[in-house]
């Protein structure tokens, strides 16, 4: 439990606030020169310490967060008793030195940093007594097609020098390890009705099966070695296609095919005809713990039930306008379905036309976010074709810039045949997935003077709320004066809003997935393939679905309440600044940020 208090964090920075140590405008640096306290000190090392300890229990997010080579070899197998334990032991460690500070002597940052820190040792912990390394396969191929993916070269992995190359290998090399550790635990579940719904297993066969037989040099381990850099000497590249072709013949392909075997005789047969997770033991409690983290709320899963149901009628409420103007006679979801299959929306033939589109969206953006945004990340973002191995499960996504700018941010866009390509979401996709949303707070969060742990931290509710929050500026900077892009915007809100409806539909009220389905084609127009992707989505990731909605509508809120109070003196782009200013938050802490950056500018006012 927190030991400091949303209500004393506030009242302490509306304090510091009116006093003039720290300022009120979010975008003005200058703050009171103090000595740091021993407490502080102290806070600052074991900020630090958790933060590295962390890493090397989990060499991957060391990987994706700061980039560095030092990782890029390591491989934990995070799913083992003993790595738990480990994890465990760590975060009870730092719990017990936060304890030891004194709360008085800690400037106001520092404070902060304390709530924000507890607040991730207790999720962490919590989260260790549910049983999801019972679980380690999903509909996504699990940890074998990630390390699959890195091959590619466009990740996490870099694979630019012969060092990398081996460093691969090497990551690769511990894929048997993980297997035999997933088996053993997939067994524990099967006796303990801990298991995945079989659907999601399916699914995820053939991608596991395609790894498992064939020549050394087809297989998608093999893939970096197309990709090697033509200034390699001979002798290296020999060296390297041997030692890749010698591990996937004797190693992985047999690891793979162990696995595979278990999956289809022993695991698949086991597995469960019901979709959520409240049919697991203590399913509902685990649901709970997943929706509280999720949102950082208290709310239970039938409010956010009921208010998904009522945002969809509002939002489909403003479709309902969009159909007028096409001047379509008949029912919404028909008119979704109609407007789906107009070929209009798909003008593209290759895939380089739709990157080369995103290309222009993004250039209008530069010029348009300035009047939004004080702060822009320094970090650039680039725009590229989701990898072929994932597209068929994967979906757009952003990765995060390298701390050390190896690595920039990048949008990725999922391109299975580029003439189905639909332009009616793209510029609502872009605003979530590339900027101001995800880049804007991902990388600027990064370039922020903060304990490394909240650098790299995220937080759902915020993370996600703020890039569904960010799609709403695409209306005010023009971008959805098209009916069809004010169209895919408000498709994407739907789709968000009927995330709260099934995803609590599935964990807590125990909707089949073909009953989540059904309400979502119903709902939504979408075709049954974009239907059961969605839902499996939710099925194995229960609650993170609702972080979208939740995050987004509370910082509306907050930006009407700072309007509503400011009045003349509310700036939207402080407003932003503010938000940005702390990088990702509580919602609860977020709000308290909010209230006191208020009060400190109607103070100001009366001076």
């Amino acid at each position: 439990m927190c030991k400091f208090s949303f209500r004393w964090l506030a009242g302490a920075l509306l304090a510091l606030m009116l006093s003039g140590a720290i300022a009120a405008e979010p975008r003005v640096a200058t703050v009171a020169v103090v000595k740091p306290s021993l407490d502080s000190v102290a806070l600052d090392r074991i900020a630090e310490r958790y933060f590295e300890d962390f890493l090397k229990l989990n060499p991957l997010v060391g990987s994706s967060t700061l980039g560095e080579a030092r990782f890029e070899d390591k491989f934990e197998i995070v799913i083992s008793t003993s790595h738990r334990s480990r994890s465990k032991a760590l975060y009870q460690r730092v719990q017990r030195e936060l304890v030891k500070l004194d709360k008085s002597r800690l400037t106001t940052a520092d404070a902060l940093t304390v709530i924000l820190l507890n607040e991730e040792l207790s999720v962490r912990l919590e989260s260790l007594s549910y049983p999801a390394h019972l679980m380690p396969i999903d509909q996504y191929g699990g940890v074998p097609v990630e390390l699959a993916q890195f091959g590619s070269g466009q990740d996490i992995q870099p694979l630019k020098t012969v060092r990398n190359f081996e460093n691969y290998l090497k990551r690769l090399n511990h894929l048997p390890t993980w297997i035999d550790q997933s088996i053993v635990n997939m067994k524990e579940g099967v006796r303990a009705g801990v298991v995945m719904p079989g659907p999601l297993i399916e699914r995820a066969l053939p991608s596991l099966q395609a790894m498992t037989q064939g020549d050394a040099e087809k297989s998608v381990f093999f893939s970096a070695m197309k990709i090697m850099p033509a200034s390699f000497s001979v002798t290296d590249r020999e060296r390297l296609e041997g030692m890749y072709r010698e591990a996937i013949q004797r190693r992985l392909q047999p690891a793979m095919a162990k696995l595979v075997k278990f999956l289809e005789k022993e695991y698949l047969p086991a597995c469960r005809t019901t979709a959520g997770i409240d049919a697991l033991p203590k399913g509902a409690d685990w649901y709970a713990f997943l929706v509280r983290s999720q949102t950082t709320t208290s709310m239970k899963p039938d409010e956010i039930h009921n208010l998904g149901l009522k945002e969809v009628a509002r939002i489909r409420a403003e479709m309902e306008k969009i159909k007028a103007h096409y001047k379509f006679e008949g029912d919404l979801t028909v008119f979704l379905k109609w407007h789906f299959d107009q070929p209009q929306f798909r003008p593209f033939k290759t895939e380089q036309e739709v990157l080369d589109a995103y290309g222009v969206l993004n250039t209008q953006l530069l010029t348009k976010l300035p009047d939004y945004f004080g702060r822009a990340p320094k970090a650039p973002l680039e725009i590229r074709a989701e990898p072929e191995l994932t597209r068929s499960t994967a979906s757009d996504h952003y990765s995060s810039p390298a701390a050390d700018g190896s690595r920039p941010g990048v949008f990725f866009t999922v391109i299975e045949d580029p003439t189905k390509y639909r332009t009616t979401g793209m510029a609502t996709l872009f605003l979530h997935e590339g900027q101001p949303g995800h880049h804007y707070h991902i990388a600027i969060q990064q370039e922020l003077p903060l304990p490394k742990f909240r650098k790299h931290g995220w937080v759902n509710a915020y993370g996600e709320g703020w890039a569904l929050y960010a799609e709403t500026l695409g209306r005010e900077m023009g971008l959805f004066d098209d009916p069809n892009a004010y169209l895919g915007h408000l498709q994407d809100e739907l789709l968000r809003a009927v995330r709260l409806v099934t995803d609590t539909g599935l964990h807590a009220k125990g909707w089949t997935r073909e009953q989540t389905m059904k309400y979502m084609m119903e709902t939504e127009g979408v075709p049954e393939s974009e239907a059961r992707r969605a839902t499996e989505r939710y099925m194995a990731w229960p609650g993170q679905a609702l972080g979208y909605k939740i995050g987004a509508l509370k910082i509306q809120q907050l930006r009407e309440r700072a309007r509503e109070q400011l009045g003349e003196r509310f700036k939207l782009k402080d407003f932003h600044d503010l938000v940005l200013r702390d990088g990702v938050l509580p919602l609860k802490v977020l709000e308290a940020q909010v209230d006191q950056w208020i009060t400190s500018q109607k103070s100001a006012r009366k001076l």
